[in-house]
């Protein structure tokens, strides 16, 4: 908001440089006959105060309408040649353009993912998506956070409110796939959610809920699912201590543990035309690629671990698959 206050001001000051010479170019024109050029000249000069002698002797009106041009002029050509300078010398100019980039980079995205506050949650949220290689742009609205982002982050974001609908839209949201919700208040995420299933109703929207009741609500409004990072981290806590390595096992290969293992989701869409309503057999996966097929997901929304080989797979269904960076990349390539 201050860089846009000071680019107003910019705006201002060169409206009045520019206001001053149309003024003086039409008054030596019209009570000096002078051509364009020659009043564009003396109005210059005059303004500038350089002390260069008349392009011809002025007449009296001339003399009158020279003097009243330095009045009026000397102070408003001071002030914007001031607040340019000072536009300028204070980096608000670098910081238009830099914003002005910033903003074209996510006008151009498609399929991205837009994270709502950049605390903890939405930091390792984003750390998550970058190490995907997954698009993703930040709203946050503290200064003090978007200091940190300019100085240690190269991630597109958008300075401002996320739960003003302006706001959502400068950030992508009718392009974007999904949304991370991660405000510390419940009624801001609410609000966020409304506002992002209105906008865009194919939105995947996330949610962070902090009270038990908020969770209920929050799917209500929209959001696909509702995470409450304070349960699900005692929770976490408490099955390490009950079956630690199963739980060090399940955090190793979901991610958290090595950028090495891949666990990804594979939807019949996202198969080559060959490979659909196919059975699990056909694809030789293993065979092909290295990976493992692990789950399925049927139409109805019902998960199957370890399916079996004569398991098809039909529309609305999807293949988990687990397997090394490599061995994912290389099953891409040949079914997707």
């Amino acid at each position: 908001m201050s860089s846009l206050r000071h680019f107003h001001k910019l705006y201002i000051s060169l409206g009045l440089i520019v206001l001053i010479v149309v003024i003086g170019i039409v008054g030596f024109s019209v009570i000096e006959h002078y051509k364009i050029l020659d009043a564009f000249y003396m109005t210059i000069i005059t303004v500038a105060t350089v002390g260069f002698e008349e392009v011809h002797p002025l007449s009296d009106a001339g003399k009158l309408f020279t003097s009243f041009l330095i009045i009026t002029s000397f102070g408003t050509f001071a002030y914007a040649v001031t607040s340019i300078s000072k536009y300028v010398a204070d980096g608000e100019f670098n910081k238009y353009f830099k914003n002005y980039k910033v903003q074209a980079a996510i006008d151009n995205l498609n399929d991205h993912v837009i994270i709502c506050g950049f605390g903890r949650n939405g930091k390792q949220a984003a750390h998550v998506l970058k190490r995907h290689n997954t698009r993703f742009v930040v709203i946050e609205q503290k200064k003090e956070v978007i200091s940190e982002m300019n100085v240690k982050h190269s991630d597109l974001h958008v300075d401002g409110d996320a739960t003003h609908d302006e706001v959502l839209l400068k950030a992508g949201i009718l392009k974007a796939k999904a949304l991370i919700t991660t405000l510390p208040f419940d009624a801001d995420n609410l609000f966020i959610v409304l506002s992002a299933r209105s906008l865009n109703p194919g939105l995947v929207i996330i949610s962070r809920a902090s009270e038990d009741n908020s969770d209920k609500k929050l799917k209500t409004a929209g959001a696909n699912n509702v995470i409450m990072p304070d349960k699900l981290g005692g929770g976490h806590m408490a099955e390490l201590v009950l079956k630690p390595d199963v739980i060090e096992f399940i955090d190793y290969i979901t991610g958290q543990g090595s950028d090495n293992i891949r666990l990804e989701e594979i939807t019949f869409d996202n198969l080559k035309e060959e490979y659909q309503n196919k059975t699990i057999r056909d694809l030789e996966v293993r065979n092909k690629s290295g990976a493992n097929i692990i789950g399925y997901k049927t139409a109805q929304g019902e998960y199957i671990i370890n399916p079996s080989a004569d398991t098809k797979i039909i529309p609305d269904a999807k293949l988990f698959v687990l397997g090394t960076a490599d061995q994912i990349v290389k099953l891409k390539e040949l079914f997707a």
